[in-house]
């Protein structure tokens, strides 16, 4: 069945032309990544792209896994290299839990890594004296009251719990814990721990213990959602660094920032950076308000007259326009809502550069305005199709199967719905930092993304009219509806689609829409052949691009692209001749 026949069965009254596939769809084109088959894929297929969806690059750890996966690369160890799982607990504790690499070290030179790590080769008894004296407080104990470490230092059992105490109470620093005499790095492992320390420093001890397991290896990293105690290994060089925790928490192995693909990690740095910093807030000013003459402090006008008086205690009034002195205003000037003075130096042109600088100002703050309301709106969506969701497990749906007489195994298609709308919600989030960021000289690339992002738009909106407003029609009826199972249909095919054209989405900006040339020619090829794969014109035959691009580009009206530079730091838009950027004055390169 083809992906036209998809869409129909999905939802009959939907366009025509929403996501289906032509006969110039670009499945079948041979040139790899470099093609986006935005079109639903052929029932033949749907069990390998459910397999390749399901395939996973990590593990989940609970508390139990790691404690059994830690005990058995010390076993591990322990038994290759002939030690006590005391000394080979240190021994990968020091090599960063890597089995590896301390199989390789030891191997390699046995007597130095003993001697590093504080592993000395001949265990020394204690001596064989009837009362032995301590090394810290100095008194003579009875031989059985007194320990020591591989090296044979004796001190008595009240100074060591003492001294292990404090050690665990300092921090994870006990872990690489030696021997207490000033000149013996002999090191103290957890055999002695267990013999000498009291219940709680042992618990914190083994907490410690598990968390230098995950923290240290290079290849495990703790959920970053707030009290999630899972831990998550990770399989590197395996594609995707996207991680969905069993808290239901997804984020970014590599930066541990929440789940941005299409994104990658610098961009997202730098936007989250953008958010919080104080670029814009200097946009803002630099747009929006003007320097008292007198004290420099900025000051915004928002309505009134030109008559201007700073605040105390500068006090100083002037004319908002010229910005002269007041006193050397009047009827004669042009009164309180005009200035003679301002119109003559600005058609000699005295005006020209600080009113270009506060209009590219204000062009960069609208033009991040722009993509910041709409990242933060998806995101505000995503939330609360997270409620919706908890409502519909924890409530919603025992209700409805009782009502539609259906077990409630039979509804996990709606799950999956919501699940999707979460998802596609965050994407769709994410490709607003995207947008942000394409270089605006790019025009055609700029101009296929925004189709797509819009194409994506209307698709998610579809399925989550769908799974909220239609769903509830059969929450509320009294008896089942003849027609439920059609609507199984059409959410279960809707799902199916807008997955699909979301995870090519991806994959198509993860390449940087490599199919878009530098010329507008041949992005405007590129995007016709797409736009046949995707049905990309509407009912009215105006293709959706234009409505998409002059909405989200309309704030750049008015900038000659060959006469400025974006700062990289607070993106403000500079004139070629400035060295500096004129917001934040980073230096230009």
């Amino acid at each position: 069945m083809d992906s036209e026949d998809d869409m129909h069965d999905a939802n009959d009254s939907a366009d025509d032309d929403f996501y289906s596939g032509g006969e110039a769809g670009l499945a079948g084109s041979d040139d790899g990544d470099a093609d986006y088959d935005f079109a639903d894929h052929d029932s033949d297929d749907s069990g390998e792209l459910l397999s390749h969806r399901q395939q996973q690059n990590y593990s989940i750890l609970s508390e139990v896994d790691i404690k059994q996966r830690q005990e058995d690369d010390i076993n591990r160890v322990s038994t290759v290299l002939s030690i006590s799982k005391s000394e080979a607990c240190v021994l990968l504790r020091n090599y960063n839990w890597s089995v590896s690499k301390v199989h390789d070290e030891w191997f390699a030179d046995e007597e130095r890594v003993r001697k590093i790590i504080g592993l000395p080769e001949k265990h020394m008894e204690l001596p064989n004296d009837r009362e032995v004296t301590c090394g810290i407080c100095f008194e003579s104990c009875p031989r059985g009251t007194m320990s020591a470490a591989a090296c044979g230092h004796p001190f008595c059992s009240t100074c060591w719990r003492g001294y292990i105490s404090t050690a665990i109470n300092d921090g994870p620093g006990c872990l690489m814990l030696r021997c207490p005499d000033p000149s013996c790095a002999a090191a103290v492992g957890q055999d002695m721990i267990n013999a000498l320390a009291d219940d709680e420093d042992k618990e914190k001890y083994g907490r410690y213990l598990r968390r230098s397991y995950i923290e240290d290896n290079r290849k495990t990293k703790w959920c970053p959602a707030p009290g999630c105690e899972y831990a998550v290994e990770f399989v590197m060089g395996s594609g995707s660094y996207d991680v969905n925790c069993n808290c239901s928490y997804g984020f970014c192995w590599n930066c541990t920032e929440e789940a941005h693909r299409p994104v990658d990690c610098a961009t997202v740095s730098k936007w989250i950076l953008k958010n919080s910093a104080e670029s814009e807030n200097m946009n803002w000013i630099l747009a929006n308000s003007k320097p008292c003459p007198k004290c420099k402090r900025p000051i915004e006008k928002n309505q009134g007259c030109m008559h201007i008086t700073c605040t105390p205690p500068c006090k100083f009034e002037f004319c908002w326009l010229c910005l002269g002195p007041w006193s050397e205003h009047g009827e004669r000037t042009g009164g309180f809502y005009a200035c003679n003075r301002y119109e003559s130096a600005r058609q000699e042109g005295a005006y020209d550069e600080s009113e270009r600088r506060r209009e590219m100002a204000k062009n960069s703050l609208e033009r991040y305005t722009h993509y910041y309301e709409r990242w933060a709106a998806n995101q505000s969506s995503r939330q609360k199709a997270l409620g919706d969701l908890q409502s519909l497990q924890n409530d919603k749906l025992e209700k409805l199967s009782d009502i539609q007489s259906q077990p409630e195994s039979q509804l996990k298609f709606i799950i999956e719905a919501w699940l999707q709308i979460v998802e596609c919600r965050r994407v769709l989030k994410w490709t607003y930092a995207y947008g942000f960021y394409l270089p605006e000289h790019e025009h055609a690339k700029r101009q296929f993304f925004e189709y797509l992002q819009g194409e994506a738009e209307s698709g998610l909106e579809r399925l989550h009219q769908c799974a909220e407003k239609e769903l509830q029609v059969y929450l509320e009826a009294e008896s089942p509806s003849k027609d439920f199972n059609d609507f199984r249909t059409k959410l279960a095919g809707l799902t199916s689609v807008t997955r699909n054209y979301f995870e090519n989405l991806v994959r198509a900006l993860e390449t940087g829409l490599n199919d878009v040339g530098p010329s507008t020619s041949h992005g405007t090829c590129s995007k016709s052949a797409t736009s046949k794969s995707l049905g990309g014109k509407s009912k009215s035959g105006k293709n959706r691009a234009s409505s998409t691009s002059s909405k989200s580009g309309g704030s750049n009206r008015g900038l000659d692209d060959s006469n400025i530079w974006t700062c990289d730091q607070c993106t403000y838009a500079n004139p070629k001749s400035a060295r500096a950027c004129q917001a934040c004055d980073r230096q230009h390169r």
